[in-house]
């Protein structure tokens, strides 16, 4: 039986901005399903290279493949972005309340009437990212919950949808080691129904794959 064919096939893609090289040239290949961790310094570059996995992002040269897909549009639809400042940074003065209720509005029909997030759509979007980490209360404000919450909470926004690929980046932002630890282990729990991508400038322990990120 041949092999599956990889989630993520990427051939000599690059990007530049006005002041020169971001990242490139790069080929990647990502197995489907667990946690692949993509080991590079942290920087402009390898946020562009998220973004770029992720459809949020064209890049200049080469050829990129995102199961099955290569228009951005489509690789957009089927892959969820997470824990990049440049994409989903949160005011310290929002509440875990609005949150809720912004991310719900955004995945109803323009036509159904949203109200104000309850403790059961906070359960629903929230539980499977947070695992046995308690959840934050509605009334709080992102500022107050702790990193790790912030972090797993920026995570299960992004991923209402569960598409086929969900890409984690800033690993290396989580300060404490115990948080760190957790958030991979809930990573490789989203690795049983999904593809996960992240990164960090270290090796990632529990990842199924690490991949050393050259030529840029």
């Amino acid at each position: 039986m041949p092999d599956p064919e990889p989630a993520v096939t990427a051939r000599g893609i690059r990007m530049r901005g006005p002041w020169g090289p971001v990242y490139g040239p790069i080929d990647l290949d990502v197995d489907a399903g667990g946690v692949t961790a993509l080991i590079h310094p942290a920087g402009t570059g390898r946020t562009a290279l998220l973004l770029t996995l992720a459809g949020r992002m064209r890049p200049v040269e080469g050829t990129l493949t995102v199961f099955g897909r290569s228009d951005i549009r489509k690789i957009f639809k089927v892959s969820a972005l997470a824990n990049i400042d440049a994409l989903d940074k949160i005011a310290e003065s929002v509440t875990v309340g609005d949150l809720i209720t912004e991310q719900l509005r955004w995945d109803a029909p323009w036509y159904r009437f949203i109200g104000k997030a309850e403790q059961s759509d906070l359960e629903k979007i929230c539980a499977s990212t947070f695992g046995a980490a308690a959840l934050p209360e509605l009334t709080a404000y992102f500022d107050e919950i702790g990193e790790l919450a912030q972090v797993l909470l920026r995570i299960a926004l992004a991923n209402t949808g569960t598409p086929p690929l969900l890409v984690v980046g800033d690993l290396d932002g989580i300060t404490d080691d115990e948080n760190r630890a957790f958030v991979l282990d809930r990573l490789t729990v989203l690795g049983e129904h999904q593809t996960v991508i992240t990164a960090s400038a270290n090796p990632v322990p529990g990842a199924r794959a690490e991949i050393k990120v050259e030529g840029d």
